[in-house]
């Protein structure tokens, strides 16, 4: 049975239906300010079913609500979000899932061979393109709607960072060291099993591996996530924010959504870099133990995800 298309008067805090995850696509993309850019560019590939397809082509919808969970658009406020949504899918859908469907079939045709972790980052890199490609695009609506922001939705903002905040400390810091391990060691089971199908006690053994001896700090991300929520906020409580030209809004935007999304100098560049390169190397050594009938699933998967994207493509 398929599900139902998204009502128009879907309920505050809605959330659309849950993807598979990719084995290799960063946790970070899926979360605080890209979340709606890498939606919008990753979703449609990553599940071939008929709820992942819906999810895309009502992205404004789902978009606008995430949105406004968030900051509670005003009634004037309202048609210019959702027109700005509606521009962003009809771009992204003639200009990027072209891009990321060949992204998928290159992966396809790859799938049935050792990889290396170069290979791995290089597909990486290509991905993180895509996601800045449509983060630029998104940067001009952003600005509008970042500019006409008052008082109150700043203050709604904060309220909204801090139940994040409070998700993240109870599912990653409240288990402490080892069930931190435990639970990056579940997780990437879920999803590498969701990919190349049953993984069995060798294959298991890789990523239990990893995951204890994983460079990934949680205590660290969640230092970091606050500093760039706190420079949020002070951005958009300074007086002069309302005199700031569109130009300067949107630079400003732009360069907080490659922030985001690009491996950034010093300590905090170090560290996400240093977890590119694990996921990278855990994904190359886990392939490279897998059965043939794996691979051949795995490139099943993504030719079929590939196809999607066409299809969709392809829908005006």
């Amino acid at each position: 049975m398929h599900p139902p298309a998204p009502s128009p008067t879907a309920p505050r805090g809605f959330r659309p239906p849950r993807v598979p995850r990719v084995p290799g696509l960063p946790r970070t993309w899926r979360t605080g300010a890209t979340r709606l850019v890498a939606a919008l560019a990753l979703g449609a590939a990553l599940g071939g079913c008929s709820a992942v397809k819906l999810s895309y082509n009502n992205a404004p919808e789902m978009g606008y609500w995430w949105l406004d969970n968030h900051v509670d658009f005003r009634d004037d406020q309202t048609p210019a979000a959702r027109a700005r949504l509606a521009e962003l899918l009809a771009w992204h859908r003639a200009n990027e899932l072209p891009e990321l469907a060949g992204l998928l079939e290159d992966a396809a045709r790859r799938a049935p061979d050792a990889l290396a972790p170069a290979e791995v980052c290089a597909v990486d890199d290509a991905v993180r393109q895509r996601i800045l490609a449509t983060a630029r695009q998104a940067s001009a609506s952003a600005a509008t709607l970042v500019a006409g922001l008052d008082a109150a939705q700043v203050r709604r903002l904060e309220e909204k960072f801090a139940k994040s905040n409070a998700d993240y400390a109870k599912e990653w810091l409240a288990p402490g060291p080892e069930g931190q391990r435990r639970k990056r060691y579940d997780k990437d089971v879920e999803r590498f099993e969701d990919f190349y199908g049953r993984l069995d006690a060798s294959q298991r053994d890789v990523l239990r591996e990893f995951a204890e001896r994983s460079v990934s700090d949680p205590q660290r991300t969640d230092a970091e996530r606050r500093r760039q929520q706190q420079e949020v906020l002070t951005w958009l409580r300074d007086p002069a924010h309302r005199a700031r030209s569109e130009g300067e809004v949107r630079a400003a935007v732009d360069a907080y959504a490659r922030r985001g999304i690009q491996p950034e100098t010093g300590a905090w560049g170090t560290y996400r870099q240093a977890l590119r390169q694990e996921n990278c190397r855990k994904i190359a050594a886990l392939h490279g133990t897998t059965r043939p009938e794996q691979r051949e699933r795995a490139a099943r998967r993504l030719q079929g995800y590939a196809q999607d994207l066409r299809e969709l493509a392809a829908t005006p």
